[in-house]
């Protein structure tokens, strides 16, 4: 099933096969000497919509849709010091949940390199009124794992290998938020040495739980309360 759009927010499942209603935007992520810094230049045009089939980088067991015919794929497996971000800001906020399903897939050094500098990623849910992030996840390939997800190895070179988590999928309870204005933003970076790649997808971001496609695939709920409490959920990536 498509996913609508509700309540401020637009194309959450990308069943227009664009971009219609996000914001692309990026640059690069170069470490200077003291860890990786990002630089905002404008969208790297390294981001795409993607229709179903087998991630070949997952040793084709992660589905590139979870739901509907479409999804974002943010960034892509390129090297050379690219990120990139997708964002939506929706105001006036009315219903009770909000669902999201997201999946990173980034590429461990066969060199290591510090965790400052590793490919990464990061996804926000942030209510613009009180300034507290809903929903907040941020890990690099190293750290991942402490984060609760299931970190698994996919496709290996002999020297790389390709790390990647299963779809997840974010229930919310925003009945604590409503009228408020809330923004989704992800983020997929490469390595700051500009040798390794990283990329991200989203799919099924709206007030209805998305509807897993016909490629079978583990997902975890993770069921977050905010409720009237208006409180958030922060997992964040260690330095």
């Amino acid at each position: 099933m498509a996913v609508p759009a509700y309540a401020g927010f637009v194309n959450g499942g990308f069943e227009t096969g664009d971009f219609t209603g996000w914001t692309k935007n990026g640059g690069t992520f170069v470490d200077y000497g003291s860890g990786g810094v990002y630089t905002y230049s404008g969208d790297p045009g390294k981001s795409a919509i993607v229709s179903s089939g087998l991630d070949p980088l997952t040793n084709n067991n992660l589905n590139r849709v979870y739901s509907g015919n479409y999804a974002a794929r943010v960034n892509n497996s390129d090297n050379n010091y690219h990120f990139s971000t997708i964002s939506q800001t929706g105001t006036n906020w009315q219903d009770n949940n909000i669902y999201f399903a997201w999946a990173a897939v980034l590429e461990e050094p066969g060199n290591i390199h510090p965790e400052n500098v590793a490919p990464n990623f990061s996804i926000k849910l942030h209510d613009d009124i009180t300034g507290v992030d809903i929903y907040s996840m941020e890990f690099n390939v190293y750290n991942a794992a402490s984060t609760g997800i299931t970190w698994n190895n996919g496709y290996d070179d002999g020297y790389n290998t390709w790390k990647y988590n299963n779809w997840e999928v974010v229930a919310l309870d925003t009945s604590g938020v409503k009228g408020d204005t809330l923004s989704l933003t992800l983020l997929a970076a490469d390595c700051a040495w500009g040798g390794h790649g990283g990329y991200a997808y989203l799919d099924g971001f709206g007030a209805a739980p998305p509807t897993p496609g016909t490629v079978p695939e583990p997902t975890t709920l993770a069921l977050l309360g905010l409720g009237m409490a208006g409180l958030g959920f922060t997992r964040r990536r260690k330095a």
